[in-house]
């Protein structure tokens, strides 16, 4: 029993010295410690929702002091006040302006205080009490009061203006459902500005395709002729770089996304000229451009050059030949060919075209051969 109490009245002892420590940094840290403080009392005649002993007192934003007592008036129900204790040094005056103010947005509740002029008098005490400093009627105003109001005036506009809030809000909604249904066409609107403007993504062309020359002639001995192929006569559907398809009732459309290399009336005189030359039957084949008085002028003419879908795709190719010299028209034919298609695709399109026209060409070069 004597262990015990011993051990009792050494845990108290220790209690005590504790709590006797962290009474003394309180009343360093608010009452203004070891050094000489200035008593004031705050007398305020609305709330002070939150003014707590220990809350800090400000001059100018700057920490002076603390708040050391809160009483309220027996005498006068409205009225509240704080005892401050703050550094003798603070310049305040009789005109210093008293308010309650928070730190941060949901911030302890603090006593702002607010200089005055330089000559203001000093605040005097009278019968040895502290001096006194009243707040303004203002002052205490909360920030949930203040929040309160703003929800008010909010909810007074939003009655008030009801019926066309909820115009708009059937406006908007109808727009956004337009939108909706027209999504394809406003991007087909976007794209076609940014082609416009030159901001969009590059467009991809379309393929090009080519024709070849005839390669595989006969050893024959060569002629000392030489024969000038002009441009060769084409109507205008032909004279372009569409690859075209000819339908059952006589009307022409194109391949998607391909084109010949050059207007099909170069590409055609190019690919003969190249033929000749592959044969090696020829003094001298070439362009009435390339200034050489030829003997010979082979003019041709393009009568036919397109796919046939239907029943079964296939290349039809017919072209015109005259043989013409300074004594006349030596000779003149029409040579055609057809190649069969694996479909309308533009790879197997140009595929049987080129092989229908390797076709013409090879009857074309036999000919003018033969007629010299």
């Amino acid at each position: 029993m004597e262990y015990r109490a011993r051990y009792v009245l050494i845990g108290a002892f220790a209690l005590a010295c504790l709590l006797a420590a962290f009474g003394f940094v309180y009343w360093i840290k608010n009452t203004g410690g070891l050094g000489q403080r200035a008593i004031y009392d705050l007398r305020f005649e609305t709330s002070v929702s939150g003014l707590n002993l220990g809350a800090n007192v400000l001059f100018n934003g700057v920490r002076v002091g603390a708040v050391t007592a809160v009483n309220l008036d027996p005498a006068f129900p409205k009225r509240v006040t704080a005892t401050i204790s703050v550094d003798p040094g603070t310049p305040i005056r009789a005109d210093t302006k008293v308010d309650v103010s928070f730190q941060g947005l949901t911030g302890a509740t603090t006593i702002s205080l607010r200089g005055g002029a330089p000559d203001a008098p000093k605040v005097t005490s009278e019968n040895g009490k502290p001096p006194v400093l009243v707040a303004g009627a203002d002052v205490g105003r909360n920030l949930t009061e203040s929040a309160q109001a703003t929800l008010h005036r909010l909810d007074t506009i939003l009655d008030q203006n009801a019926k066309p809030l909820n115009t708009a809000i059937g406006g908007i909604s109808e727009f956004a459902d337009m939108l909706g249904k027209n999504s394809k066409r406003i991007e087909g609107l976007l794209g076609g500005l940014e082609n416009l403007t030159g901001t969009g993504a590059p467009k991809k062309g379309p393929a090009i395709y080519d024709l070849t020359a005839v390669t595989d002639f006969p050893s024959t001995t060569p002629l000392k002729a030489q024969v000038a192929v002009p441009d060769p006569n084409a109507i205008i559907l032909f004279d372009s770089q569409k690859i075209l398809l000819r339908g059952a009732n006589g009307t022409y459309s194109s391949v998607d996304n391909a084109q010949w290399a050059d207007n099909l009336p170069k590409l055609v005189q190019a690919r003969i000229v190249q033929s000749f030359e592959n044969a090696h039957q020829l003094g001298e084949v070439s362009r009435p451009l390339e200034q050489v008085a030829a003997e010979y002028r082979l003019e041709l003419g393009i009568r036919s050059f397109y796919l046939e879908p239907q029943p079964s795709p296939k290349a039809v190719v017919e072209i015109t030949a005259r043989l013409v010299s300074d004594k006349g028209v030596a000779g003149a034919q029409l040579f055609s060919a057809t190649a069969a298609a694996k479909s309308t695709d533009a790879a197997d399109a140009v595929a049987a075209l080129n092989a229908a026209f390797n076709d013409v060409a090879k009857q074309v070069v036999s000919w003018t051969l033969t007629t010299l």
